[in-house]
């Protein structure tokens, strides 16, 4: 008779610890309650190591990244783009070819059967599925309508105000442009990359009262333009 009794007894068992694990918190997932979704823990690793490099958290990492960018920025002021790639191509496979020749002489002279030396690297299977394609595809598709969308909104005058600060902006580089070709402006925007992180980090508060105050004027300085014109400020008496 115990049996049955244990039976009629576990439907009620099961269901109230359905109901507790449906009604606890993060229920139904089985996983932490800050834990992030499959993409979503994909994107934020890449947002952090990209965080973690312009940081300087691993000097090592960001100084190797940070260097060879540099070299190739250097070099690309120097020389043509056709030069620059095919030294590098040379100079890899001088290291490769050298290494894969001081391997072959060990082997014959140690009469070992290691085999190839880079067969580690010729068996990783680096081709490229048709999902993660068109990942980075539909990923590259929503930055490219946002900036058709932008496009549209600024060149066909949806704003004034939007519009002529591009106008001004675009002013302003004909004069960069004047006194800084492409390459000189990539070097700067590396050194700005690597360097103004880590003093904002250092002196957040003393930047932030001041970027606070310029901010302000600023936003004053609009709004008297705004009230001067006259589509603007109708637009906003509506």
């Amino acid at each position: 008779m115990a049996e049955p009794s244990a039976a009629t007894q576990s439907p009620s068992v099961s269901s109230s610890s359905s109901v507790a694990e449906s009604s606890a918190p993060g229920g139904g997932g089985g996983g932490s309650p800050g834990a992030c979704p499959t993409l979503g823990a994909k994107s934020c690793g890449s947002s952090c190591a990209v965080h973690d490099l312009i940081f300087w958290r691993d000097v090592k990492k960001t100084g190797f990244v940070f260097g060879t960018t540099l070299i190739m920025l250097l070099s690309l002021a120097a020389f043509s783009v056709i030069s620059v790639v095919s030294y590098l191509i040379l100079a890899l496979l001088s290291v490769t070819i050298s290494f894969r020749v001081y391997k072959s002489v060990i082997q014959a002279v140690q009469k070992s059967e290691e085999g190839h030396p880079f067969k580690a690297y010729l068996d990783v299977d680096i081709t490229l599925s048709s999902e993660a394609f068109h990942n980075y595809v539909n990923a590259a598709m929503v930055h490219i309508n946002r900036a058709l969308k932008l496009m549209i909104r600024l060149f066909l005058v949806e704003d004034l105000v939007d519009s002529l600060k591009l106008a001004v902006f675009m002013w302003l580089m004909t004069y960069v442009g004047a006194v800084f070709n492409g390459i000189t402006l990539l070097i700067l925007a590396e050194l700005l990359i690597f360097s103004v992180p880590v003093v904002y980090e250092k002196y957040k508060i003393q930047i932030d009262h001041y970027v606070g105050i310029a901010r302000d004027q600023t936003k004053s300085i609009v709004e008297k333009i705004q009230a001067k014109l006259p589509g603007i400020a109708k637009k906003k008496a509506e």
